[in-house]
């Protein structure tokens, strides 16, 4: 897997009730795979939650390779980790505009320069 992959992985939810398997992007540095067993990513929803800094909209539309069937958000206010054999399969990969503005909105959220 590589940075900006989209993927479909088993999200459990926050209050560790049960699990959803549901799309994420990975964002972890391309240099870390092959050296650790765990990937970063952030949870793709279909449901905006206007939260300002905190999402990045894809639409299919203009992101055809994203694999995603209908225009979703990139909560990067929803972070996890997991070990890489856990993902399900790879639906896509997002332009690098779209993951620069994954970049700046991870960066809002974890109040980083």
């Amino acid at each position: 897997m590589n940075r900006g992959d989209v993927v479909l992985v088993d999200w459990p939810f926050s209050d560790l009730t049960g699990s959803k398997l549901r799309p994420a992007i990975v964002v972890q540095a391309d240099y870390l795979t092959g050296l650790i067993d765990d990937t970063i990513y952030v949870k793709v929803t279909g449901r905006r939650f206007g939260i300002p800094g905190t999402e990045v909209e894809i639409d299919p539309g203009s992101e055809p390779s994203s694999g995603l069937l209908k225009v979703s958000y990139a909560s990067c206010k929803d972070l996890l980790t997991r070990d890489q054999t856990l993902v399900h399969h790879v639906l896509g990969v997002l332009s690098n505009t779209t993951m620069h503005l994954i970049d700046d909105s991870l960066k809002k959220v974890l109040e980083l320069p």
